[in-house]
């Protein structure tokens, strides 16, 4: 199975038509949020019906410039995962949207805590069933990357993710994590045997494929890559 991985539109919505052919070529795409410009949550609205003209099976969050109760929308167009466990086609998909706090001015910050407390959901579908392998075949989707990696570098000195998140990724070891947010953290890196994608900013015409299988009773990933498309 192969995931066209984004985040960041930031209502930029003419970089989609540059991207018919990947669209095409996925067999669902994943959206790690910030359908909205910065400082502009109305401009989301126009962002998710663009994306949504692109594939019919979408899996997202919000990011932290699109407004908390802007989910609702998601959730009509039937495109969200935030603070949900969604199955399709063996694969499990959770979500966390927002971001941890870092200048209090963007529509959806929140405590480490509360971004985590959405994953509950997983935990509580593996405790009732008393079976953790469910992690093997969940991708978790969260706008705020994990601490000290690739995908949240600023720069080589300066990680402004969750370290919470990390921890929670280390222990529970989903099978995918696609994340974004940071823009200048575009990379592919692994947390144990979790594999953790930042696309970079699809803004900036960036973007990742994930590629999957199932092989037994395991999912394994096949391929991770960043990709970008040329704007001009």
């Amino acid at each position: 199975m192969k995931f066209l991985v984004i985040s960041d539109l930031h209502a930029k919505n003419d970089v989609l038509d540059k991207m018919d052919a990947q669209f095409k070529e996925a067999d669902a795409v994943l959206f790690a949020g910030d359908f909205a410009e910065c400082f502009k949550p109305e401009t989301g609205a126009d962002a998710l019906y663009n994306l949504c003209l692109k594939h019919d099976t979408i899996f997202s969050v919000l990011g932290n410039c699109d407004s908390p109760d802007f989910v609702e929308i998601l959730e009509e167009k039937d495109v969200s995962v935030q603070k949900s466990l969604v199955f399709h086609d063996g694969l499990a998909f959770a979500g966390s949207g927002g971001a941890t706090i870092f200048t209090g001015k963007t529509e959806f910050e929140r405590e480490e805590d509360d971004i985590l407390s959405d994953f509950d959901i997983v935990l509580n579908a593996c405790n009732e069933s008393g079976d953790k392998s469910l992690w093997n075949k969940v991708i978790l989707i969260s706008h705020n990357p994990p601490k000290n990696t690739i995908c949240d570098a600023v720069n080589p000195e300066l990680h402004v993710g969750s370290q919470k998140f990390a921890d929670f990724i280390l222990e529970n070891q989903p099978l995918a994590v696609i994340t974004g947010h940071v823009h200048e953290g575009k990379g592919v890196e692994k947390i144990g045997n979790t594999t953790v994608i930042n696309p970079g900013a699809l803004m900036e015409g960036n973007y990742a494929w994930l590629e999957v299988k199932k092989s037994g009773d395991s999912w394994t990933v096949v391929s991770a890559s960043l990709e970008s498309v040329g704007l001009n």
